[in-house]
């Protein structure tokens, strides 16, 4: 059964960049799950950028997304 929620207030975003490593925890899954969950497109709380040249991935994952999709916020950014 999925669970509903009812929200009578949003959270005070902020477009704060919550780091892979948080939303991890939050998930209780390992860091490594989530990149790969955002490089190939598996979760849409978040962008993998993979800038022309570099080998390396960079992540946005704005709080507000994260809360729409894991339903995961902090005010405080930290973990």
């Amino acid at each position: 059964m999925v669970e509903r929620r009812t929200y009578t207030a949003m959270p005070a975003f902020t477009g704060r960049n919550v780091p892979v490593t948080e939303i991890a925890k939050a998930m209780h899954k390992d860091a490594q799950y989530v990149r790969v969950g955002l490089q190939q497109g598996a979760f849409k709380f978040g962008y993998a950028i993979k800038l022309e040249g570099s080998n390396e991935y960079n992540y946005y994952c704005p709080d507000r997304k994260v809360w729409e999709e894991i339903g995961y916020f902090n005010a405080e950014g930290k973990s």
